[in-house]
């Protein structure tokens, strides 16, 4: 990489030293642009290469061009072009073909943005766009761009006839089209584009660049009747034209919150019309899903009127009723529904849907998860069977967040012999993440219900069957150092239980330890020999850690 690097600083000295020479540039500027130039050939020869660093070698490159024209024409020098203009021109074509090579269109759309917003030439840029179409003929954001150049060239060319008419010149020796002034290049690229790429989604985005622009209402006209006419079986096309009741004429400005919020639901309503009515030939999920959408969004939107409130409520559920009998309902939205009957205290409802979710999305972990939830906190008497029905249809390597769930209702709700059943199966669990979380609540169950004896004993019964986490053996040690005169010799059978299982990755399991020696119920002079265990112990970078964690100890810093 270097020999190359080299090779082209090498290539530079010719002209730089004839700017210095023809006095274009002083000694100590060519010395500073060899630096620069240096520091991004690099970057253009590293292993890993960043688009963004061959975008600045060619700003930098016309940056220069532009500065040399600048002192040309301050100095008055015109000559020596080849020999100093050339070469770099050369550059920006080569890395430039190599970034288009790599990185195809991003480069097209940056040198004609360059040529048109810094050169000040539209035509060059038009002759980028249309090169650069002949290699992407079906890229969505070149024809975006060259759209929108096409109407910023327009609306420059009448920002400059407006500026000549208010300063009362002549404008009849400027050659002022009136086709590129109302964007007719504009529409020439539209069409193009239109022809070649198929989507409401897409001519919906050159709507939308046509919008910016307050000369283009024909031309906006124009994309929608071919919208409407030709995309009657897109629903991005409808969610479109139904959006566009919202902002459509309508009552005068009105004063009070209640007129305004009336007139409010009267646009959503026929937004709602326009829905219905591309329900009638488009009844598809992703069309309710548009539906359904704009009716949650608009639900969702704070109002002091608790008349439009309850509209956008009703509404909202009127739609979920009919999108779940059409069997076109997402997950989701289940739970956007739930939600909403919930926080409106229609618990009869909220209990037949967390049912009915569960029916339909009968695999689904978070479907049943929530509904439960929803269940448990209606005190609901279906939780306990559905639990049951839970654990039958889902994937029992996804279970874990049921069990769970299941074993906090089952302690606050169940008998105690029924939480204990419960347990029980759980720990027969084949899936070690199950079987190793019911151990840690069993434990704090048995706590709970039993206190320190009937821990224990669970404890007893369990630190023998595999698989256990870290936290089952904590929640042990912390049990005992609760007991008004804790057992030493319990806690260290705990600590070297859980060492026995994670001692060579936890080295904060050998420090927690060490600290519990150091206490008032353990023996200092054991630090020693846990501190050579834990460094035989360990592996990797937990060696140099626990370490780390040890020195800190010792010296009061921890």
């Amino acid at each position: 990489m270097a020999d190359i690097v080299q090779q082209r600083l090498e290539d530079r000295i010719p002209a730089l030293e004839q700017l210095e020479r023809v006095g274009l540039f002083t000694n100590k500027e060519v010395k500073s642009m060899l630096k620069r130039s240096t520091a991004l050939e690099y970057k253009l020869h590293r292993t890993v290469q960043s688009k963004d660093d061959f975008i600045t070698y060619i700003q930098h490159e016309i940056n220069v061009l532009e500065l040399i024209k600048k002192r040309r024409a301050r100095i008055g020098y015109h000559f020596k072009r080849e020999e100093i203009e050339n070469p770099i021109i050369h550059r920006i074509n080569h890395v430039f073909r190599r970034a288009t090579t790599k990185w195809q269109v991003a480069l097209w759309i940056m040198a004609a943005k360059c040529e048109m917003e810094d050169r000040n030439s539209s035509e060059s840029a038009r002759h980028l766009f249309l090169r650069a179409l002949r290699f992407h003929l079906e890229n969505k954001k070149v024809f975006q761009e060259y759209f929108r150049m096409e109407l910023m060239h327009a609306e420059k060319l009448r920002k400059q006839q407006q500026e000549l008419e208010q300063a009362k010149i002549d404008v009849g020796e400027y050659n002022f089209s009136t086709e590129i002034l109302s964007g007719k290049l504009a529409e020439v690229v539209y069409r193009d584009a239109a022809q070649k790429i198929k989507g409401a989604e897409f001519i919906l985005s050159l709507l939308q660049i046509a919008a910016i622009f307050d000369f283009t209402k024909e031309l906006q006209d124009t994309i929608l009747q071919d919208l409407q006419s030709q995309y009657v079986d897109d629903c991005m096309m409808w969610d479109f034209m139904a959006k566009r009741e919202l902002d459509a004429a309508g009552a005068p400005e009105l004063q009070s919150a209640k007129g305004r919020a009336s007139d409010t639901d009267r646009r959503e309503e026929r937004c709602c019309v326009v829905y219905e009515e591309a329900l009638k030939s488009l009844n598809t999920e992703a069309m309710w899903i548009c539906y359904v959408t704009f009716c949650l969004e608009r639900y969702k939107r704070k109002t002091n009127v608790t008349q439009l409130k309850e509209k956008r409520k009703e509404r909202l559920l009127r739609v979920l009723q009919s999108t779940h009998d059409a069997k076109l309902l997402q997950e989701t939205f289940y739970k956007n529904w739930l939600q909403v009957l919930l926080s409106s205290g229609d618990t009869v409802s909220a209990t037949q849907v967390a049912i009915t979710a569960t029916q339909r999305f009968s695999q689904s972990v978070e479907m049943w998860s929530f509904s439960l939830q929803t269940l448990v906190h209606l005190e609901s008497t279906e939780a306990g069977h559905l639990f049951q029905e839970a654990l039958k249809h889902v994937n029992p390597k996804e279970s874990l967040p049921l069990w769970q769930l299941q074993a906090d209702w089952s302690m606050t709700s169940q008998i105690p012999e029924d939480t204990e059943t419960f347990f029980q199966k759980g720990l027969l669990s084949p899936v070690p993440a199950v079987s190793s979380a019911m151990k840690e609540k069993y434990l704090e169950w048995s706590y709970k219900t039993g206190g320190y004896k009937r821990a224990r004993k669970t404890f007893t019964s369990l630190h023998e069957h595999r698989p256990f986490t870290k936290t089952f053996f904590m929640k042990m040690i912390e049990i005992e150092k609760e007991q008004e005169t804790p057992k030493m010799s319990n806690l260290r059978d705990y600590y070297e239980r859980a060492l026995r299982e994670f001692g060579y990755s936890d080295e904060d399991l050998w420090m927690e330890y060490i600290k519990e020696e150091l206490g008032s119920h353990g023996n200092p002079e054991n630090c020693g020999k846990l501190h050579w265990r834990a460094v035989k112990t360990l592996e990797g970078e937990s060696v140099e850690h626990f370490t780390t964690k040890y020195t800190l100890l010792q010296t009061g810093h921890m």
